[in-house]
Parts: structure tokens; sequence; C-alpha cells
């Protein structure tokens, strides 16, 4: 007997592939840097991350179920949201405030507005910036490494870039300097994010886009590309948090586009404003332009004639 032709509604391409499993290969990327932030701070970053982690599930949790909407904490992305979440802020923040950035992420940023898939930013950044306006000084507390002198840093890296006694490039690479838990060691953030990109959880398009034009930039600005790329947070929201499916553009020239712009914004931040460290804001800029990069990248649609002008205007 021959095969019936079914005909369905798009998407007809289909994967294996669910948010959940997305999200759980994004949590297993993320291990490797919170076991260096552990390291390198001590059990204070592990305990802050789990207070985020779970202030954002339970949020997650609470809200569903106050307005009947089907609670989906399964699916892990409020456990990424708050890993993120705790990768941008210090390790001394008191647990509260920590709480306070994971409602910002959970409830306000990404529930009021219809849940996964609607959200308009990156929950996490929004969080991280929420903090760093409402708690400027304790956000700006750096702790240095377990193992040093002294307790604090008053300054990041990219503060004192150029300075006598400014980090080496080992330094930066293995995270033995002050900072948020997920600015500091970029070698764990560079293997799980080429662990993204080989199990095709993240198009490498963003990233290396967003990292070429820092690199370009900072050369035509005179500084040193390979401490910027090291620095801050830049490799952390280069794999991680630009490259979000839901606040990121779906073609490929609307990626470019998105991936210069980030970088454009991020080095006038560093290079001009008063602020050392311009990730989160590019990302939250670019974040709200995406709907409008989609347009202007939009293939053309296949099958259909384009509608020609006359000279006078009018569509023929």
């Amino acid at each position: 007997m021959a095969n019936k032709l079914i005909v369905t509604a798009a998407p007809h391409i289909t994967s294996e592939d669910t948010t959940q499993k997305i999200m759980q290969r994004v949590s297993l990327a993320l291990m490797p840097t919170l076991i260096a932030s552990v390291i390198i701070f001590g059990i204070n970053a592990l305990i802050l991350t789990a207070v985020t982690v779970i202030a954002c599930v339970v949020f997650e949790y609470l809200y569903c179920k106050l307005v009947g909407r089907e609670v989906c904490i399964s699916d892990f992305s409020a456990v990424v949201t708050g890993i993120l979440l705790a990768f941008n802020l210090p390790a001394t923040l008191p647990w509260w405030m920590a709480i306070v950035g994971a409602f910002v992420a959970i409830v306000v940023v990404k529930q009021l507005f219809g849940g996964l898939g609607y959200n308009f930013a990156n929950p996490a950044i929004v969080g991280r910036i929420a903090l760093a306006l409402g708690f400027a000084s304790k956000m700006s507390s750096y702790p240095l490494p377990a193992n040093s002198v002294d307790a604090f840093s008053s300054a990041t890296p990219l503060a004192v870039v150029g300075q006598a006694g400014s980090e080496s490039y080992v330094t930066l690479l293995l995270g033995q300097h002050g900072g948020v838990l997920g600015e500091t060691c970029a070698i764990t953030l560079i293997i799980g994010g080429l662990y993204l990109i080989w199990t095709k959880v993240i198009s490498p398009i963003i990233p290396v886009t967003y990292l070429a034009t820092v690199a370009v930039l900072s050369v035509l600005a005179g500084q040193d590309p390979i401490y910027q790329l090291l620095s801050g947070g830049l490799i952390l929201g280069a794999f991680f948090m630009a490259t979000d499916y839901v606040t990121s553009p779906t073609t490929n020239k609307g990626k470019l586009v998105f991936g210069i712009g980030l970088g454009v914004i991020t080095c006038g931040i560093r290079f001009f404003g008063t602020m050392n460290e311009g990730v989160s804001f590019a990302i939250l800029l670019m974040n709200l332009v995406v709907p409008y990069i989609e347009v202007l990248t939009r293939q053309d649609r296949l099958g259909i004639a384009k509608v020609k002008k006359t000279k006078e205007g009018a569509a023929k």
C-alpha cells in the first residue's frame, strides 16, 4: 500500500533537541568556570551560585503557580539564568542582593513579558544591571583570589590596563585576579564556548564577530587587543549571553550586524565612557534593536514575485 501524503503546517524540519537538552548543555559548558571560580574565590562562589539558581527556580515556579501558567522549571532555563546571573556578581555580594537580582531577571524581565521565548532582553544581563545601579558599592567590591594577601581589590584588570602592575596574559587566562565570578578564568570560558559551538548549541557567527570587532577596534584605538579580549566579561558575554536564542537575530546577516554592533558599543564604553566594562550595556542595547535587525536582514520569500514600482511610485 502506498504511503499517504500528509500535509501539515510548518516547520517541516524537526530536531531531537529540546529546550531542556539545550539548557542542560549550556549548564554543562558553564561548569568548568564555576569550578574555577570556587578554586579562585573560595566556597562563597559556590554558595552565591546556589542562591541565585535556587532563587530563579523558586521565583519561576511561584509566578507560574500564581498566574495559573504551566510550570516549566524542568526546562532548565531558570537554572541557566541563575548561573549566568551569579557569574556577573562578585563572590562577596550579600545573598539577599543576589535574590533581588534573581527576582528582576525571572519575574520582571522574563515572566511579566510572557515567559521563555518572549523576554525582550537577556534576563541575567538586566538583573546584573539592576544590581549595579541599585547597589553600586557592593557590586564594585571585587574580591581577590582566596590565596591573595589582600581581601579586596577596587579595580578589575580593565581599570589598570597599561599601568604598572597590570595583569599578565597568563594571569588573565587562569583568572588569578579580582573581578566577578564569570570574568576571571578566561580559559574555562573559552573551553565552554567551544563546547557549545561543537555541539551546535550556538552558531559561531555572533561570538567570533563580537570578539573580532573588539580586537580590531582595540588596535585602532592603540589598546592591547589581547588584554581587551581576556579582560572583563567579554568572553562570557560573547559565548553565553549574546547568543541567547530569544534576544539575538536568527539570520546570518543579522548575526553579523549584531556582533559588530556589540563590539562597537563595548569599545565605545570602554575607551570613551566612564565605566571600565561595557559588555552588559552593549548586550542590552543590541537586544532592544534585534527586531529591527530581523526586519532589515530577513531573507526574501521564495516563489513570490517582487512588487515593482513605476516612476510615479505606484505598484504595477
